[in-house]
């Protein structure tokens, strides 16, 4: 066993002294020593640890430790990982339905995925969650609480919430096959509305149908789209610009920017604006992160879109997965993306163009007022009444969604001002 250890230890020095020259003696001498006290380190484990554990067990541990010690989104992936990694990015995979990150030793929730366990259970973003079943995650990796949160479909766990100033509390979730429809449409009146739930290889095509379907129920009364990105965690990255791609004629979506010059891009927008120049609110909060921070930022930059929500999460990296023959794969931060004005959103985030916070509306009786009409003797209007614009049954619609998503409704009373606005314009 000694031999196999020095034998992989050899590999690891070849690869890493191999680009090396001369003037890097030091250094690969330096190299050299802690990879000797790295297979040292291994052994000793190995043969004194009070439970014994397996060569290949310690070797993931030792690389996933590596990685994950860079930032909060490096980490190994071994072979069964790699292959959820992959079928969640197709749109359907087993679990509980969040999207996760680690922070100060503990899990915290980016977002809920709309419709899932986790969403209908309450868990909101910003959440710790700082046992599973009882068990403590402070010590676990980002992956091994990942794994501890899947299971069999229809099992029950308990996972403990630390949300905010309050006591923390349990909530008791049944694990679900999730399958994400990242794109879900519908008419608010004369208004369309767009919520993007995820960044999979679905939601460009997902979106296009959409508003295709939009055009057709609404037709010429149609006055523009609210595009909600809130608790959309990301995902793919030419997912993201494709969808802004979706909203511009031209221009610049995002540039991408690696350790070196070299490892730098630029992706463009091609021409064609499937929302026609018709306004476009974007939605978002503290969930909204990755992918949905690269098109809110690229609509916000050119001027495409009117930003509104609170600030968003603040990930500007993007990650590489590098497929390792045999053991699974690696997921490398590998560069930083930049909006189209230059900027880094990286622990910043998206700074809203208005901001609204979340709130419930409720109507106040002001009691009975007397009106003009009321008074005795008053004068008659004269016209004939003339017949309410626009459709009551639309001001129904947004006082009803009004009630469940203040948001929501700001957005929309928004896009319908623009397009007063927009019409007594044209007429003056």
């Amino acid at each position: 066993m000694r031999r196999k250890i020095l034998t992989v230890l050899s590999l690891f020095l070849l690869l890493a002294v191999a680009p090396l020259t001369a003037p890097a003696q030091s250094n690969n001498d330096d190299t050299y020593e802690q990879l000797k006290l790295f297979g040292d380190v291994f052994e000793r484990v190995r043969a004194s640890y009070v439970e014994e554990v397996t060569d290949e067990e310690l070797m993931e541990a030792a690389i996933n430790g590596m990685l994950s010690s860079l930032d909060p989104h490096s980490s190994y992936l071994n072979a069964d990982s790699f292959q959820d990694m992959q079928v969640q990015t197709k749109g359907s995979f087993g679990g509980l339905g969040i999207e996760v990150t680690m922070e100060n030793g503990f899990v915290k929730v980016v977002s809920p995925i709309d419709d899932t366990p986790a969403f209908k259970a309450g868990v909101q973003a910003g959440d710790f969650i700082t046992h599973l079943d009882g068990e403590p995650v402070l010590g676990l990796t980002l992956s091994e609480a990942v794994d501890k949160m899947r299971g069999e479909v229809g099992a029950d766990i308990v996972i403990t919430i630390r949300r905010e100033e309050q006591e923390p509390f349990d909530l008791t979730i049944t694990r679900d096959v999730i399958r994400i429809q990242s794109v879900r449409s519908r008419v608010e009146g004369n208004v369309g509305y767009l919520r993007i739930t995820t960044f999979n290889q679905q939601t460009s095509p997902g979106l296009e149908k959409a508003i295709g379907e939009i055009k057709e129920e609404v037709g010429a009364d149609l006055i523009g789209y609210v595009v909600d990105l809130r608790n959309n965690p990301g995902g793919l990255l030419d997912q993201a610009i494709a969808v802004s791609d979706a909203f511009l004629e031209k221009g610049e979506v995002v540039s991408t920017r690696g350790r070196t010059p070299d490892d730098s891009s630029r992706y463009n927008a091609e021409s064609g604006d499937l929302a026609e120049g018709k306004p476009i609110v974007v939605l978002i909060n503290g969930g909204s992160a990755s992918a949905s921070e690269i098109v809110a930022g690229a609509l916000q930059d050119h001027g495409r879109a009117i930003i509104m929500g609170t600030q968003s999460f603040g990930k500007g990296s993007v990650q590489t997965i590098i497929p390792l023959p045999g053991h699974g794969a690696m997921r490398l931060t590998t560069q930083r993306y930049y909006t189209p004005s230059g900027t880094s959103i990286q622990a910043k985030g998206i700074t809203p163009d208005i901001e609204v916070k979340q709130a419930r509306l409720e109507e106040i009786d002001g009691g009975q007022r007397r009106r003009e009409a009321d008074l005795r003797g008053a004068l008659e209007n004269g016209d004939a009444p003339a017949a309410p614009e626009g459709g009551q049954e639309a001001e129904a619609q947004s006082e009803e969604a009004a009630q469940a998503d203040y948001q929501l409704a700001r957005a929309i009373d928004l896009l319908r001002g623009l397009a007063l606005y927009s019409q007594r314009t044209t007429v003056n």
